[in-house]
């Protein structure tokens, strides 16, 4: 596990704690169980390649640890808007406070602004969000692999699904792509940007896409920045994508978003 991935961790711990104690496990329980219908996260990806086109999960993202502030204008609710317009299938939204300068209002704003379906893009270690999620209206999870054991890993996952939530799971190399397929979960994502040197290389999708099964939706993320990017990843089978911090360095994100996808 990575330096950064360790303290992103450690203090995700003390911040569950803290909401733990403003907002009870159980109240957010009986939140989740009132909680509308999700919107169909894997199946909007399915869909969308179904017909012929490349599935784009468009990033809503202000900050990085590694880039600082990548948005400064930043309107979560004009950028979904922008990224329906735009093509993308669904959103994924930066709810990390401390590192990302995310916010739980984020993903709230963006899903009411459109219709597309929602990530929650955090980092879930604890049943508590995965409850929290739900309640405000993700329709997907990301599970880390580095970032949990195998019996987090199960324990998380099978909750998001009854909670009827669809799971990404993040995978960076072999072994933990191994790991990720003992749970039953439609979407696999493999991160092109190595969590300890912070290099990104398309190669990391390319040489463990033949690894994923057939009834898995494997999503390629990081580094795809140009159109031959993605022609390279398509004329391989890869048909999904994960694109964030390209789109919100553009004045406008969907058209950014059309440009790299669509424009061909």
């Amino acid at each position: 596990m990575s330096d950064i991935l360790e303290k992103i961790l450690a203090r995700k711990a003390e911040e569950i704690a803290a909401r733990r104690a403003v907002t009870p496990l159980q109240e957010l329980v009986a939140r989740a169980a009132d909680a509308p219908a999700t919107r169909g996260f894997a199946n909007a990806l399915n869909a969308m390649i179904a017909q012929g086109d490349p599935a784009v999960i468009a990033e809503v993202k202000k900050a990085s640890p590694s880039k600082g502030v990548i948005r400064p204008d930043f309107r979560p609710a004009d950028i979904a808007v922008s990224y329906e317009f735009g093509g993308a299938a669904c959103l994924s939204v930066l709810t990390d406070v401390d590192f990302f300068q995310g916010a739980d209002d984020y993903l709230r704003q963006a899903r009411d602004a459109c219709t597309l379906p929602v990530l929650r893009k955090d980092f879930t270690v604890d049943p508590y969000q995965v409850y929290e999620a739900r309640t405000l209206g993700a329709d997907c999870i990301l599970l880390i692999v580095a970032a949990l054991d195998d019996h987090q890993l199960v324990g998380l996952s099978d909750l998001a699904l009854e909670l009827g939530m669809d799971v990404l799971v993040e995978v960076h190399d072999i072994d933990e792509l191994e790991r990720a397929l003992q749970v039953p979960v439609p979407l696999i994502g493999i991160n092109n940007r190595n969590l300890r040197t912070f290099e990104v290389s398309l190669d990391v999708t390319l040489e463990m896409k033949d690894a994923v099964p057939r009834d898995r939706l494997l999503v390629t993320e990081s580094g795809i920045l140009v159109p031959d990017d993605v022609a390279k990843m398509r004329a391989a089978g890869v048909d999904a994508f994960l694109v964030g911090e390209t789109f919100m360095r553009a004045e406008e994100p969907g058209e950014a978003l059309r440009q790299l996808f669509f424009a061909a």
